[in-house]
């Protein structure tokens, strides 16, 4: 579970938290890597922090999506679930997006693939 989703003080869990896992499992699936990888370069070992600055980018975002699942998808649709996935991850509790809303969100990219 990532950092951000645990009150340090308290080591209680904020109300999204579960929001904020989701967007790690989501990146997991877009990307085909594991959270945290010892293996991988010093730059690139902790996923989330690695590709976030990629999930902005439909250029960059090509570099990091999953090549066992390529054809697979539209490119739409995998930016769209890349935004989904910034929105869960950030850091802020409040400012990531309900169940709900994230819900209707995969629905919406679901459309697109359909």
């Amino acid at each position: 579970m990532p950092l951000n989703c645990i009150n340090i003080l308290t080591g209680h869990l904020y109300v999204k938290s579960d929001v904020s896992g989701f967007g790690v499992v989501l990146l997991e699936i877009l990307t085909g890597m594991r959270t945290f990888d010892a293996k991988r370069p010093t730059g690139q070992r902790n996923l989330v922090e690695w590709t976030e600055p990629l999930l902005s980018s439909k250029k960059k975002l090509k570099t990091i999506m999953d090549t066992e699942i390529k054809g697979q998808y539209s490119l739409e649709a995998a930016w769209q679930a890349a935004q989904l996935t910034l929105k869960c991850l950030k850091s802020v509790p409040e400012e990531r997006p309900s169940m709900k809303d994230v819900v209707e969100a995969l629905e919406a990219i679901e459309a697109i693939q359909n």
